[in-house]
């Protein structure tokens, strides 16, 4: 009976022991919330950011602001400035440009451009999107800005008009230089910036193959551009954007990705090698889509005018702002979301177009997520006694 007992104690003694372990041993799993998801991804990158497109909303980042050599990523910048041009009628694509020796002569990336060689702005384009070109890149530059440093200046200057506050840009291609650098936040802006500014850039940089065609003093000959960035082949909504390799940069990309209405973008900063750069942008995409839902408003309806005191008219027509966005990576239903409209029942006169007189409020389950202003549509004089003068006067011989 003694001995009974003495079993009985030593049995539950490691019953508990060993049921205390499991519990310490599953612990740790079970404690993992959505919240803290973020530690699954650990891309090797020496930097990273993922960032929604569309609003700008950052959903992850890991030494983003550290500044590093961006090799041929450099390029976005590139390719920013020359749609600009092309915005502000500067140049069409059909325009011709002039290969200089200094362009020719850059070595690295190229498609073997030659001193005096002409090529369209559109072919330099394709050249640079698809083949990562530098001596293309840097006969833009000197087309667009007259030299390859003063298209640089020019780099600079919108690089601090984006907020790019760590980026310190030497030429325009993403040659091994001094100080040269920016950062995995920075190229994102920039990036983002091309996209849905120029969303024509992706119609260059989705395509796998093409030529061009050299016209030189020996004749002409054939030349074919192979996209550098081997994530279109590998990832179902990849479309862009730019890769970049050099011994002391290492592998960089800004890749781009779109998938019902949501655009992504990746930025990865000395990756090791390309297969561990493949692994984490196809991690970092996954992990963004995720985890993110966009509700949008168009704001394409019609605003009802407001009334005016004492205006030359008797209505105002208004119109919103612009669209909303928001993002949510938290998992909430959108289809909650409520749109409030705040405006005056009348508007005093003297009104200015653009002069907001109102907002949409958007809010879920009582929580505000933005809101869009309401503006003035067209100016509003004030009435004098002129003006009823003369609007009694007509009334009468009417």
């Amino acid at each position: 009976m003694h001995f009974n007992k003495n079993f009985k104690k030593k049995f539950q003694k490691s019953f508990l022991s060993l049921l205390l372990v499991s519990v310490l041993t599953l612990c740790p799993v079970l404690s993992v919330s959505a919240d803290d998801s973020t530690a699954a991804l650990d891309p090797a990158a020496k930097s990273a950011l993922i960032m929604e497109a569309k609003t700008g909303t950052v959903i992850f980042e890991k030494n983003a602001d550290e500044r590093l050599r961006p090799a041929s990523v450099t390029k976005i910048m590139t390719l920013l400035l020359i749609f600009e041009g092309l915005e502000k009628k500067q140049y069409t694509l059909d325009d011709i440009v002039t290969v200089s020796e200094h362009a020719a002569g850059m070595g690295g990336s190229q498609v073997y451009l030659e001193p005096g060689e002409t090529q369209t702005v559109n072919d330099m384009i394709k050249c640079i999107s698809i083949a990562s070109a530098n001596d293309a890149s840097v006969a833009m530059a000197e087309f667009v800005a007259g030299s390859e440093p003063a298209f640089v200046d020019q780099m600079n200057a919108k690089a601090k008009e984006l907020g790019m506050n760590n980026t310190t840009f030497v030429n325009c291609c993403g040659l091994e230089a001094e100080g040269h650098l920016t950062t995995a936040r920075d190229i994102a802006l920039m990036s983002r910036e091309l996209i849905t500014k120029y969303p024509q850039i992706h119609d260059y940089c989705t395509v796998w193959q093409d030529t061009i065609t050299h016209e030189t003093r020996r004749g002409f000959s054939e030349f074919g551009l192979t996209n550098t960035n081997k994530f279109l082949k590998q990832y179902t909504y990849a479309n862009g954007l730019k890769t970049g390799y050099t011994s002391l940069a290492k592998y960089c990309i800004s890749a781009t990705a779109a998938k019902d209405s949501l655009q992504l973008i990746t930025v990865l900063m000395a990756e090791p090698d390309i297969k561990s750069r493949v692994q984490d942008l196809q991690s970092c995409m996954d992990y963004g889509f995720s985890r993110c839902k966009l509700y949008e408003d168009k704001n394409e309806d019609a605003l009802t005018p407001i009334p005016v005191k004492h205006g030359k008219t008797e209505t105002l027509p208004i119109v919103y702002d612009g669209a909303m966005e928001y993002l949510d990576t938290d998992g909430r239903d959108l289809s909650a979301v409520e749109k409030t409209l705040s405006l005056p029942d009348s508007i005093e006169a003297p009104i200015n177009e653009g002069d907001i007189v109102g907002e949409a409020a958007y809010t879920l389950n009582g929580t505000l997520l933005g809101s869009v202003s309401i503006r003035a549509a067209e100016t509003v004089e004030k009435a004098d006694y002129k003006f009823y003068f003369i609007k009694a006067a007509r009334a009468c011989f009417l």
